[in-house]
């Protein structure tokens, strides 16, 4: 067979087209690249259960804590009265006789590195306790680590922090906080972050996962996550910056997914809540890290419309504080020191601006009409209030390329709906979108059969393909059910798809697999580009082949077909370079020639993923399905093994 390249109809390559998406999902952030250990470490949790529109909250500050030892006969009380934090008002009165206190649930226990240093800290208050805490890590009754604490009993609150050095590794342990004499104290906000965190804040060996695909974009902090279960559930941005201890504790709305009569509407995960450890100051840190453009999204007053009827009317004058924030972000990103929100991040320790490029506007919404609880179909007027957010952003900042959305499915009539009025819109005001924002979950015959979708959409509107991913039918995709969602199956139909992006490169600007994180044991949605658990990490197929398509792109695209069914091919110029990504879903090899109306060079290198259809990656196999070198043994030519993606590197 051969795959043929032209040079008519080549276009241009946007720098960094490749990028990641981050929501708090699967406990990615806390539990997951928030590098705190403690699980509801300020007693502020809640337990959140209900369905659409009827979410029950209830406070349960001492969700994750409980006697220690065990059985010990120790008096737990949550209270509020002359907080620490007002903003977080809940603390733990603490009961114990000698020797005895509290323990941290800590996800499924801590997780200790021979040598690693951790810093450790909380606030006390003791009236007439005065004798000593004991802090530290506990496995089979005896402390890997511990500091004793002398504790100041004049009836004020006191930070107290320390340095914890582990002797030996060590796995599913206890964080506990104990009384060396019998007493009662007041304890809250407590932290244990390892010195090898990320600028003291993100858990390296993800944080590193992330740089190593080199993401182009760095899209915050979702998803539905953004919109929230309700309004008031929504993602509040400016609580997320200041003082740690200060941001108001949030439950997650990815708490009450997938409820219903089985579970009696409560989620095994119906504590999950948002500490905002990592807030927005954190998130364009990690962007300058990762060396990614942020992309920041803002509500636009409309709750999840899976989850909620929710919106604010358009002629409600709340939808006001919905546009300042919006405007707000940008001058917070961008702003100099002479204005509000650039002197509170310079404040925070940054009075660069960060650069801002792109603002996300709305997640995934549509135009529709809910039935509201009074019975009432009200239309919530979401082109409407869209157009209002552009035409006021960009009076303010004309040159901020906002991210629009056409909802959260391809191929549908509100799709197709939102297609034709952004383009219309476009027509009037080519600056009125950069990009809009598509989102696809499909099975793997999905992606094969629309390889060529993006040839033949128009060229007014780009696109952001901002969540997709394969789901296998029996993988356990969509919902709970772990690593095995991540198959090489999936993976593989993405490859494929994905040279349909790549020949499209003036269409499709941006994408984004979705989601980026999941916790082994604590996952609301599969698949997930990456897994791990306290003590380590791995890479999915899936994220393999997102990292070759970002790494070995060039900034020319060309036209590429061949002529064997089930091989699917696009190719890219850079400097002397071509970078030619080869897939072949059949199930026989495939004997393969490159071709060209121009002058390629010889093939210098082979880079190949392969393997079985249901092969996947695991914590004991974390390299069962990455990719290899192969050398090659033809200055054109070469064998596709069956059921592989290849990336042919040609020198001229």
């Amino acid at each position: 067979m051969k795959i043929s390249i032209t040079e008519k109809g080549k276009v241009p390559v946007v720098s960094g087209g490749v990028g990641l998406f981050f929501e708090d999902l699967n406990y990615d952030l806390d539990g997951g690249l928030y590098a705190e250990l403690l699980e509801n470490r300020n007693f502020e949790a809640k337990d959140v259960h209900g369905e659409w529109d009827r979410y029950i909250v209830e406070e349960d500050g001492g969700y994750g804590w409980s006697a220690y030892p065990e059985g010990a006969q120790v008096g737990m009380k949550i209270k509020t009265d002359r907080p620490l934090i007002p903003e977080n008002p809940h603390y733990m009165r603490v009961t114990a006789p000698a020797g005895a206190g509290v323990k941290n649930k800590a996800y499924d226990g801590v997780y200790l590195t021979k040598g690693m240093g951790y810093k450790v800290s909380f606030y006390a208050r003791s009236y007439d306790y005065k004798g000593k805490a004991l802090v530290g890590v506990y496995q089979g009754g005896g402390a890997l680590v511990e500091k004793k604490v002398k504790l100041k009993a004049d009836g004020a609150w006191h930070r107290y922090a320390f340095r914890l050095k582990a002797k030996e590794d060590a796995e599913k342990a206890d964080f506990a906080f104990r009384l060396e004499k019998a007493g009662t104290v007041h304890i809250d906000a407590f932290s244990m972050i390892p010195e090898n965190a990320i600028m003291g804040v993100f858990r390296r060996d993800l944080a590193e996962l992330m740089k190593e695909m080199k993401p182009g974009f760095l899209r915050f902090p979702g998803g539905c996550v953004v919109e929230g279960n309700s309004i008031a559930n929504r993602y509040l941005w400016k609580e997320s910056i200041g003082m740690p201890e200060r941001r108001r504790h949030n439950w997650n709305r990815w708490a009450v997914h997938a409820t219903g009569p089985d579970n009696n509407f409560r989620s095994e995960y119906s504590h999950y809540g948002q500490t905002l450890g990592v807030g927005y100051y954190e998130y364009f840190r990690l962007c300058e890290y990762l060396g990614a453009k942020p992309l920041p999204v803002v509500s636009v007053g409309i709750a999840c419309q899976y989850m909620s009827t929710e919106f604010v009317p358009l002629d409600d004058p709340e939808l006001e504080t919905y546009i300042q924030e919006a405007l707000d972000v940008v001058e917070f990103a961008n702003g100099g020191t002479d204005t509000v929100w650039g002197r509170v991040r310079a404040d925070m320790g940054h009075p660069e601006p960060f650069g801002l490029e792109y603002l996300g506007v709305g997640n995934e919404q549509w135009e529709a009409s809910p039935k509201q609880k009074d019975g009432v179909e009200r239309p919530n007027e979401f082109y409407k209030r869209f157009e209002l957010f552009e035409k006021r952003i960009h009076a303010v900042y004309p040159g901020i390329k906002i991210v629009g959305t056409v909802g959260p499915t391809v191929g549908t009539e509100s799709y197709e709906s939102a297609w034709k009025w952004t383009r219309e819109n476009l027509e009037k005001n080519p600056n009125f979108i950069y990009c809009a924002d598509e989102h696809f979950y499909v099975p793997p015959q999905w992606m094969y059969d629309n390889v060529t979708m993006y040839d033949k959409y128009p060229r007014v509107g780009k696109v952001y393909a901002g969540e997709y991913a394969c789901h296998v039918p029996g993988s356990g995709a969509a919902l709970f059910n772990a690593p095995q969602s991540n198959c090489w199956e999936g993976a593989l139909a993405e490859s494929a798809f994905m040279t349909g992006m790549e020949r499209n490169a003036d269409v499709v600007v941006m994408k984004s697999f979705a989601p980026l994180f999941a916790r082994l044991n604590y996952q609301q949605w599969c698949p997930n580009l990456i897994w791990f658990n306290g003590k380590t990490a791995y890479g999915s197929a899936s994220y393999y082949v997102q990292k070759l398509y970002s790494l070995y792109t060039g900034d020319t695209s060309f036209k590429v077909s061949t002529d064997a069914e089930k091989v699917y091919a696009s190719a890219t110029e850079r400097g002397n370079l071509i970078f030619v990504k080869v897939t072949n879903a059949g199930d026989e090899e495939v004997e393969a020639e490159v071709e060209a109306d121009f002058e390629v060079g010889e093939l210098t290198n082979i880079i190949r993923m392969e393997g079985d259809l249901k092969d996947y990656n695991t914590l004991e196999e974390p390299e069962k399905i990455v990719p290899v070198e192969v050398a090659p043994t033809a200055p054109r030519k070469l064998t596709l093994p069956p059921r592989s993606f290849n990336v042919l590197i040609f020198r001229k």
